[in-house]
């Protein structure tokens, strides 16, 4: 980075930040989850009672050796925090996708900087977001194609046949081929099932398996251990302001203004703190109920005879796809249009599209009551029982009763401010969108605070939103940058099969200097230019066969090539939408001065910052 006159306020990076020793002389001493003397998580039935509870209260579950490696890596069981520096550069509340990238991008540059913990390293993203939803994804594409591959006389020649116990395999000529034909051992019949009964069967139990290893594997990116490496302090329990300029850290099991309580002096701050999935207050019944959010989902261990889905977004729409693949009934419960801030057009298609998988939907639904008719157990093996009684727009004179084993709850997201101590920051936010900030990701209230991620007003919900405020804020804070958020252009993808992806410039101000949302909307037609072209006449879309119904649609400002958006409904959306984000802006149009960047889960280089 070019000189700055950080460099003169700060020196190179204190030993203590770049070490993970436990010394005294350079950690405090921490808080214990219990009596027992082991540093690590243990599996069960090795567990203390006090460690499964804890891992229950924070959503992970069962405790088997891949979670017990997710929680050594950002949770740790007897983390001693770190002695405090006595002025930090930059304090960050919150680790996920946000907290992460800008505590680590500032210690990266030079900069003293610390990262506050409260519950798991990797926030959504990692633990209960993008990392174990795609993995459910990938194996329920997995069934949909095997499930093709096992249909009668399908068009790709794929024949499945029984292999006998004389198969070739034991004549040491590699076996496994067939000159195709007919005989007894051919399967047959539509989803998996042949002559002799046998079906494409799905292993519930072993595709969350695969899920929590694979999340266990990529967790030590964004473990305590790394922010040690990279130089960033990481502090473990809740960040809480107790004046414009310092923070306390309310370590586990101890509340704020405990003497013992860390106490960070900051010359920037950010608040990181993510945001939670909305749930209904007005629904009888519905609090007491043992519903499910993306923050349980993926601890199931038995897969639910019955599914309702309430919502009809991007976390609903990809996990009701996924869960009817695995063998759900699933019911998706729309209060009003399918993906309410989306295109019409690729609601109809999703909607099409999903329906052809096995999901069922209802519109104008009004739920009256949800009644709990069985509890589940204390270790998950057996699933809860509920009663969902709704009013729909199918079936006006009627009062609907549907029993369920799992009722997801996918109705959006609230920003966590509360018990951040703002006030005393005199940080001005709403309680329910967040953390009020200008264009340079700024409090509005005060210019030593800045904001990224879920707990931000007005701003994309996404890991990659979060991870680009991030270093937005890391420059502006701290090298006194200039990097605006309304110059951001922003890619989204749902990974549905097909896919639906956006693009467009999302974030402009309004005359109070607030932060606002911008969308190109197609019902804007007095201020638009519309370009569609369907994808049903493309060479690699008839190859493939999945792209029948896809399209690409482009948005421009009236009677000029300045492209404002873009939708794609396409089996590689996500790749075909980084095309417009990216090299169309500049070419038809763009001023040369967007900020674009690649959706989370693409495969692309996002990740190298």
């Amino acid at each position: 980075p070019p000189p700055h006159p950080i460099r003169r306020l700060t020196s190179i990076i204190a030993p203590s930040m770049a070490s993970s020793s436990s010394s005294s002389s350079d950690h405090y001493a921490g808080s214990a989850d219990d009596n027992d003397d082991a540093s690590s998580w243990r599996p069960s039935p090795l567990a203390t009672p006090g460690d499964a509870s804890l891992a229950k209260s924070l959503s992970i579950w069962p405790l088997d050796e891949a979670n017990v490696d997710l929680l050594n890596e950002v949770r740790h069981r007897k983390y001693v925090n770190p002695r405090p520096l006595e002025m930090y550069d930059l304090v960050v509340i919150g680790a996920g996708a946000g907290g992460l990238v800008s505590s680590r991008q500032a210690a990266r540059r030079g900069a003293k900087s610390c990262m506050i913990s409260a519950e798991l390293a990797g926030g959504d993203c990692l633990n209960a977001g993008c990392v174990p939803s795609k993995a459910l994804l990938r194996c329920a594409k997995l069934v949909r194609e095997a499930r093709k591959a096992a249909a009668p006389d399908n068009e790709f020649g794929i024949v499945l046949r029984r292999r006998k116990p004389s198969s070739s395999a034991s004549d040491g000529d590699g076996g496994g081929q067939s000159s195709g034909g007919n005989d007894d051992d051919d399967y047959d019949g539509r989803k998996g099932t042949d002559s002799l009964g046998v079906e494409v069967a799905v292993d519930f139990p072993r595709i969350m398996e695969r899920m929590r290893k694979l999340r266990s594997q990529i967790a030590p990116i964004d473990g305590h251990d790394r922010g040690d490496i990279l130089g960033t302090q990481t502090f473990q329990g809740a960040g809480a302001f107790v004046s414009p300029s310092e923070i306390e850290v309310i370590e586990h099991g101890k509340r704020l203004g405990d003497a013992s309580n860390p106490r960070l002096r900051f010359r920037k701050a950010v608040i990181a703190t993510g945001g939670r999935p909305y749930v209904p207050t007005d629904v009888p019944g519905l609090e007491e109920a043992p519903y499910t959010t993306n923050l349980n989902l993926f601890n199931l261990q038995r897969l639910p005879k019955r599914m309702v889905v309430l919502g009809a977004g991007i976390v609903a729409l990809e996990m009701a796809q996924a869960f009817s693949a695995f063998g759900s009934e699933v019911t998706v419960l729309q209060r009003s249009r399918l993906l309410s801030k989306g295109d019409d057009e690729a609601a109809s298609v999703l909607k099409s599209a999903l329906e052809k998988d096995g999901v069922s939907f209802l519109s104008g639904v009004k739920v009256r009551e949800v009644k709990t008719l069985r509890k589940p157990t204390e270790d998950g093996g057996d699933l809860p029982l509920m009663n969902v009684s709704i009013t729909c727009k199918e079936h006006a004179d009627l009062n609907l009763s549907l029993e369920c084993e799992c009722l997801l709850l996918a109705l959006g997201r609230i920003a966590n401010v509360q018990s951040v101590g703002l006030e005393s920051a005199n940080v001005q936010y709403h309680p329910v969108n967040g953390v009020l900030v200008n264009d340079y990701a700024q409090s509005i209230s005060n210019p030593n605070v800045y904001s990224v991620g879920d707990c931000v007003a007005n701003v994309p919900r996404l890991t990659h939103m979060s991870g680009e405020m991030a270093k937005v804020v890391v420059q502006n804070s701290l090298f006194d940058g200039r990097w605006k958020l309304s110059s951001f252009v922003v890619p989204a993808v749902m990974y549905t099969e097909p896919e639906y992806a956006v693009v467009s410039s999302v974030i402009s101000l309004s005359d109070n200097g607030h932060v606002v949302p911008t969308t190109a909307r197609e019902d804007d037609e007095e201020e638009l230019d519309i370009y569609k072209t369907e994808l049903k006449h493309n060479d690699r879309a008839i190859l493939d066969g999945s792209d029948k119904n896809g399209f690409v649609k482009i948005f421009c400002k009236k009677g000029t090539g300045e492209i404002v958006g873009c939708t794609v409904v396409s089996s590689r959306a996500g790749e075909i939408v980084n095309e417009v984000g990216d090299e169309a802006w500049h070419r038809f149009g763009g001023s040369g001065k967007e900020y674009s960047f690649v959706p989370h889960a693409w495969r692309g280089c996002d990740g190298l910052w």
